[in-house]
């Protein structure tokens, strides 16, 4: 079961636990869980995706209960009128504050074709706040210790893998990330703390409904696989 953080006539919130796919991918064929349908078998009825989640990424998903409701927030995440909030632990030790103004790159998804032109890079930005750091007396690479950060983010743009690519680029990773991280950082939070994740999570969805227009927030708190290595790490209180 999916805990249920809003409900009502015409929208659903979900909290998507890390590593379940929203739905089914051509590269991922093999998988047999996907959000999108055990949404629709934990609610007995049709649901309808709005936006998505990577992979390894939990928190708050989204999904509409008519094509509707479903399409008129889609237009919000398009629009960036949506609020959206997030934590991740992070190699390194940010700044205490900024934003990010990186430009990106289109990535397709599998079943889309790339044109043989490539596309100039759209614009893309990130607020993010350093919330806690911590140093770890665990060499890795030509240093002695390791220093790592709990970061909370703001996504202005919606591109893909935004928050995961913008944070290679300031040079202080996602831990957790195979992709856009460092595998020599990742194994130390599987051999320290048992963590198989990536320590990206989604807290906080604010939009507006879609019948009546009314403010909607929506708050997560990190799922237990996150707040574990949180509280192992001295910063419990400031994941909550």
């Amino acid at each position: 079961m999916l805990p249920v953080l809003h409900l009502d006539d015409h929208l659903v919130a979900l909290h998507k636990p890390s590593g379940l796919l929203v739905h089914r991918s051509m590269l991922d064929r093999h998988e047999t869980r996907f959000a999108l349908q055990e949404a629709r078998d934990q609610l007995g009825r049709h649901v309808h995706a709005i936006h998505r989640l990577d992979r390894g990424t939990s928190g708050v998903l989204l999904f509409g209960l008519d094509p509707d409701s479903a399409r008129a927030v889609s237009q919000q995440f398009e629009a960036g009128t949506v609020g959206k909030r997030y934590l991740a632990v992070v190699r390194g030790w940010p700044p205490a504050a900024g934003e990010i103004d990186h430009p990106l790159s289109r990535q397709y998804d599998d079943y889309e074709r790339a044109p043989d032109v490539a596309a100039e890079p759209q614009a893309a930005h990130t607020r993010y706040r350093t919330l806690a750091t911590v140093e770890l007396p665990h060499g890795v690479d030509r240093y002695p210790t390791s220093r790592y950060a709990l970061v909370e983010l703001e996504p202005l743009t919606g591109r893909r893998h935004q928050l995961r690519r913008h944070l290679k680029h300031l040079s202080h990773p996602i831990i957790g990330d195979a992709t856009h991280g460092k595998g020599r950082h990742n194994r130390l939070f599987t051999e320290l703390f048992g963590s198989q994740r990536m320590l990206l999570a989604c807290t906080r969805l604010a939009f507006d409904h879609p019948h009546g227009g009314s403010r909607i927030v929506v708050d997560c708190p990190p799922s237990e696989d996150f707040a574990a290595v949180c509280r192992a790490l001295g910063w419990g209180a400031r994941a909550g």
